[in-house]
């Protein structure tokens, strides 16, 4: 595999204290252009990505789809850009606070298909989380892990893939660790 540094993304606080469920409006861009080497199959990666989050959330968040210009999070799968998995940045959305998360297919992974699954899975939960306010660790296995801090890529991928015999699998396998829920239910526990 090659070996990528990660790009630093944006850390946003969407969710306002949440004793409720609070609706997130997400959009994913269909995989359209080849130009992003994404496949039909990683929106649903994007999807799952979210409901990982919705799941680990203990019922404070649950995402709807919705049209692009009402979305307050958005998925695009943008140009490859050589070391970079994703980025997330601020937006604003009928007056609410949103994120963009580019998402970027790096060549090279579709020789091995769960692997490019593991990849672009992990990404989206990654940059997911950064759009709900979650920033950085250093520790390896959390999912909001920076590769900034050092750390065997090859490795810190390799042992998400090694659980999948099928595409389906990666719904079985969040990828959020505990120490990951813990933060999220103190962001949202927090505001």
């Amino acid at each position: 595999m090659k070996r990528f540094l990660p790009s630093a993304s944006v850390c946003l606080i969407l969710i306002a204290g949440v004793a409720r469920a609070a609706d997130i409006t997400y959009w994913i861009q269909p995989c359209t252009n080849p130009a992003t080497r994404c496949i039909a199959s990683d929106v649903d990666l994007a999807r799952w990505a979210l409901q990982a989050w919705e799941r680990a959330s203990d019922g404070k968040l649950h995402f709807v789809e919705s049209e692009l210009n009402k979305a307050q999070f958005r998925m695009v799968w943008a140009l490859p850009a050589r070391g970079v998995y994703g980025e997330t940045m601020p937006i604003e959305v009928n007056g609410e606070r949103g994120a963009v998360m580019n998402l970027r297919v790096e060549d090279g992974f579709t020789r091995d298909k769960l692997l490019h699954d593991t990849i672009v899975y992990l990404t989206c939960v990654h940059e997911s989380g950064h759009a709900l306010g979650l920033g950085h660790t250093q520790d390896f296995d959390t999912i909001m892990y920076s590769f900034q801090f050092g750390g065997d890529i090859d490795e810190y991928f390799g042992r998400y893939r090694r659980q999948l015999a099928a595409h389906d699998d990666v719904r079985k396998y969040s990828g959020i660790s505990a120490a990951d829920r813990t933060h999220l239910l103190n962001r949202l526990s927090s505001k």
